[in-house]
């Protein structure tokens, strides 16, 4: 069953999202079973920054005990076979934040993109805090540093895996993005910091709340509809 967790924001190191976390924790132990789960943690839209790492190693296996590695791409060159053996032992994938078009430019670039997809065919849950949230979508509001000066926020592509537009820290872009998407009579998902959206097989299963909420806004008529997920 293939499975994606959208976390709109929040820091782990924090332990602000840590009531998704120990949701994505469960689903990690119910398809590892017997064996102590593995979680693969991919920190490219960062730049491969090793502090995030950290931060989510003390989570993940200073609160849940949950064994963890990390996929580096971005200041190394990178080994297909062992990147490849990272992927096939991990019972979940979690994408940190970060340059999200950066971080999709290094994925075909590094060749890491194949291994993540063929992670999310497998049914191992993937799962990611905003840019890591985003990419996954038709359409992505975001700023970067790759495509631009780094401060405006935009639509831009993202893998299409999902159908729609998204966006995160809608708590701190709310108006900005409700003026875009009136603009474009469009329809979107828009989740705050510490709230999260699960897909399964592609579709809407529900939200997980640390403390935020997600929405469904609907402005395709022009006139903004906001609906709590």
């Amino acid at each position: 069953m293939k499975r994606i967790i959208a976390i709109g924001g929040g820091e782990i190191k924090n332990k602000e999202t840590q009531a998704i976390d120990e949701y994505i924790v469960s689903l990690a132990r119910a398809r590892a079973g017997e064996r102590r789960p593995c979680g693969l943690f991919l920190p490219t839209a960062s730049h491969d920054f090793m502090p995030y790492y950290n931060s989510f190693h003390k989570m993940y296996t200073g609160v849940f005990g949950v064994k963890t590695d990390v996929a580096l791409t971005v200041f190394k060159e990178t080994d297909a076979e062992k990147l490849r053996a990272k992927f096939e032992s991990a019972d979940f994938l979690y994408v940190g934040g970060g340059d999200t078009v950066f971080m999709l430019g290094q994925w075909e670039k590094s060749g890491l993109l194949p291994l993540i997809r063929d992670a999310y065919e497998r049914g191992v849950p993937v799962c990611g805090l905003s840019a890591g949230a985003i990419c996954w979508f038709t359409t992505m509001y975001t700023d970067s540093a790759s495509a631009g000066d780094g401060t405006a926020y935009a639509l831009y592509p993202g893998l299409n895996w999902i159908k729609g537009i998204i966006s995160p820290h809608y708590n701190r872009r709310m108006v900005d993005f409700d003026k875009i998407l009136c603009y474009n009579k469009a329809r979107a998902y828009a989740i705050e910091d510490n709230c999260a959206l699960e897909f399964v097989e592609g579709e809407f299963a529900g939200s997980i709340s640390a403390g935020g909420a997600a929405y469904d806004i609907d402005c395709s008529d022009g006139t903004i509809r906001k609906r709590k997920l």
